[in-house]
């Protein structure tokens, strides 16, 4: 690692390619929820507390992008066993004090309480996942070379840090945060090297294997053997993703009213803050239906795109910085980041079945939004420190 002289001033050090789209993307987290919050008051309380507490959250989240920002790459790489630690004891404590009345809700025991507010620890694990992993592959990089023995040896690496996230999250009942983690680990692989000799063969048995459980799910004896893996509610979410249409009433109520809201936005949407759908959980999980209600398929395909940029954004910064570790510790938050803007806004229009990921940056909820920000907080790190060190392209530190 060469020190090099700083001549650029602190601005310049700040990506705000971005910083400014997670500005947009907050005023439109701020629209959402207050509107929603009128739509739903029984559920989401004031519409002014809901935007006052989305706020603070977000002031909150900058407050640790700007603590993140502060750590290098070869700091960074440090901390990952600390906090990837840190993390597993938080999925541990939450199995024994978990909020009740949030798992009777949501049948998962991932959330305590701290007075008024709840906090879901695996929403910060995600990018604490991130860092021990990338410091796995740049580690196994730095030490082997690349043949078929190793490689899997590499994917032997990264299947041993994730089983204990599996096994927790199995434990809490949280299926839809484990995908989460899944797209992190196959984002990694993509980067990290292995040869597609094991990566191809992999991907497509993985995609055998996802038709054939759908497969199961709609027959009575596929059900049965699935049971001892999933839940009864998740077979009746696959079921209404299927067909949303047959059981409007109770499976597929918030679904389906999710698809009226969107379809009646139309193309130009119903205008500034008119809802007439009702949809359950708007703010948080269905937040997207507030968009495509209100500015149409126009809205709803500005923000998609508005998200596309952003991921871009953080693509460039990756190949700026020329370093291993940091193009893997950035691939693992894009993954995180775009599987997140994917499955919520697919879910919301019936591409795929609900799981209940929220809408990066704009759903209402403190603890996803901590996790992304730690992420763009570490991409942000990239551009911040990238004129204060020249590193090798193998990444030594």
């Amino acid at each position: 690692m060469v020190k090099v002289q700083n001549k650029t001033n602190l601005f310049d050090q700040i990506a705000w390619n971005i910083v400014v789209p997670v500005l947009i993307l907050a005023v439109i987290s701020f629209y959402s929820i207050y509107f929603a919050a009128i739509d739903d008051p029984t559920h989401m309380g004031s519409p002014i507390k809901a935007v006052v507490m989305q706020a603070l959250w977000y002031l909150i989240s900058f407050v640790v992008i700007i603590f993140v920002i502060q750590f290098d790459a070869e700091q960074l790489y440090k901390i990952a066993p600390y906090v990837y630690g840190l993390g597993i004891f938080l999925l541990i404590a939450v199995l024994f004090l978990y909020d009740r009345s949030i798992a009777a809700d949501v049948s998962a025991k991932s959330w305590f309480r701290l007075g008024p507010i709840s906090f879901q620890p695996s929403e910060v694990m995600k990018p604490a996942f991130i860092l021990m992993l990338a410091r796995v592959v740049h580690e196994h990089n730095q030490k082997f070379v690349h043949t078929i023995k190793n490689d899997w040896l590499l994917i032997a690496k990264i299947l041993g840090w994730l089983l204990p996230v599996a096994v927790l999250l199995k434990l809490q009942n949280d299926f839809g945060t484990m995908l989460v983690f899944i797209a992190i680990v196959g984002g990694v692989i993509l980067v990290s090297g292995i040869s597609w000799k094991i990566i191809t063969p992999v991907f497509v048995l993985v995609a055998i294997l996802s038709i054939i459980v759908i497969f199961m799910v709609t027959t009575a004896g596929g059900q049965s053997f699935l049971s001892h893996f999933f839940q009864p509610y998740q077979f009746r979410r696959i079921m209404s993703w299927l067909d949303p249409s047959s059981d409007t009433s109770e499976a597929a109520y918030q679904l389906w009213h999710s698809m009226q809201a969107i379809g009646s936005g139309q193309i130009f949407g119903n205008g500034f803050g008119n809802l007439s759908v009702y949809v359950p959980v708007r703010g948080s999980d269905m937040v997207y239906s507030v968009i495509g209600e209100s500015f149409g398929f126009i809205g709803s395909v500005a923000v998609i795109l508005l998200y596309l940029y952003l991921i871009v954004q953080m693509v460039r910064i990756t190949f700026d910085t020329k370093n291993a570790f940091y193009s893997y510790v950035s691939t693992g938050v894009i993954m995180m980041i775009l599987f997140h803007v994917f499955e919520n806004i697919g879910m919301s229009i019936d591409l795929l079945p609900l799981t209940g990921i929220p809408l990066p940056f704009i759903s209402q909820g403190g603890s996803a939004l901590i996790g992304n920000m730690i992420g763009i907080g570490m991409i942000l790190s990239m551009k911040f420190h990238n004129k204060d060190y020249m590193f090798s392209q193998a990444g030594d530190f």
